[in-house]
């Protein structure tokens, strides 16, 4: 199970990432202008951009805890059952999802850093918050 503050946490860990409520109560998770995911913390889902073969996989892998997006499910978004979800796995999908969305040389630039693990983690974003 993850939390909708940890989702936001390991989105808002990813370079240039930032959050801009829309929609009513809907944060949306943004690099630059373009949203890479989003979700509302009174919501049990969040949705996520994928390819269209990402998402055939993902809902074939596990239909409880991923379905399409509504309204952006023909793009390839996947919803995200927080109920069910890993959090390593959703780490490594806001990635992706971030690297769909991110400029070609933020991507660069984050695949070239020392010590990049190549996914945000939920053990990370709760030692940055204790920190603070």
């Amino acid at each position: 199970m993850v939390t909708f503050e940890e989702f936001a946490g390991l989105a808002l860990a990813l370079p240039q990432a930032h959050e801009r409520i829309t929609w009513g109560s809907e944060h949306t998770f943004r690099v630059g202008e373009k949203i890479f995911a989003m979700g509302a913390p009174e919501s049990a889902s969040v949705s996520l951009k994928a390819s269209l073969e990402d998402q055939s996989e993902l809902l074939a892998a596990d239909p409880e805890t991923f379905s399409v997006a509504p309204y952006v499910g023909r793009f390839g978004w996947v919803r995200v059952a927080l109920a069910t979800a890993d959090a390593g796995e959703l780490g490594e999908l806001l990635t992706e999802a971030w690297r769909r969305t991110a400029p070609k040389r933020l991507v660069k630039a984050y695949d070239t850093a020392p010590g990049e693990t190549g996914g945000a983690q939920v053990g990370d974003v709760q030692k940055r918050q204790r920190r603070a």
